[in-house]
């Protein structure tokens, strides 16, 4: 059993149980898949300031912390204690492109040579995880949710603004392995 679940799960098994956690939130507690609102809830939990973004009943929604929290365990097990020692399995043309861009480490989850300690103090570095970093959570806000939650709730649930921003993460997503990513990588 060990054994089964240290593979990767191919997507028409993967895919499924995760779109079955919709209907069972629904369910379940009458609650909507997504992680975007942790950060607002933490902040209305823990700063005690007359802020009106975060005058609301944060503890209605503290399930939502609980099931980050549980994310961030089972990250934490799966890393630890149920990960294959082997290489992830990335299609070797986009190792042959990605070699061609600069990256040679793909030992681990994220290639070394961008996402490490080490290069936070480079410009590639900063530019990918603090510039990112900030961009990816600034359009989260921007977009009222995280590709999770537009993606696998919002379009199951048939939202119109769940579809376009969904279709606008993956044109963004296009664009910018396509064109800005080339680009990023030679800093």
């Amino acid at each position: 059993m060990i054994e089964l679940i240290k593979q990767p799960w191919p997507w028409y098994v993967a895919g499924p149980l995760i779109g079955l956690v919709v209907p069972a939130l629904l369910l379940l507690g009458n609650k909507t898949f997504g992680i975007s609102s942790s950060l607002r809830h933490i902040c209305a939990a823990c700063i005690p300031a007359n802020i009106s973004f975060f005058k609301y009943d944060w503890k209605k929604e503290s399930w939502n912390l609980f099931f980050v929290l549980g994310i961030a365990l089972g990250g934490f097990i799966a890393t630890y204690f149920l990960s294959n020692p082997g290489q992830v399995g990335i299609n070797p043309a986009t190792i042959t492109i990605l070699q061609h861009e600069g990256v040679k480490d793909f030992s681990g989850l994220l290639p070394a040579d961008i996402f490490s300690f080490g290069q936070l103090f480079t410009l590639r570095g900063l530019v990918f995880m603090v510039v990112g970093g900030f961009l990816v959570g600034f359009g989260t806000r921007y977009a009222g949710g995280c590709t999770s939650g537009h993606a696998i709730m919002g379009i199951s649930s048939l939202q119109w603004p769940s579809l376009m921003a969904t279709i606008c993460f993956m044109v963004g997503g296009f664009v910018c392995t396509w064109f800005i990513l080339p680009y990023l990588l030679q800093l």
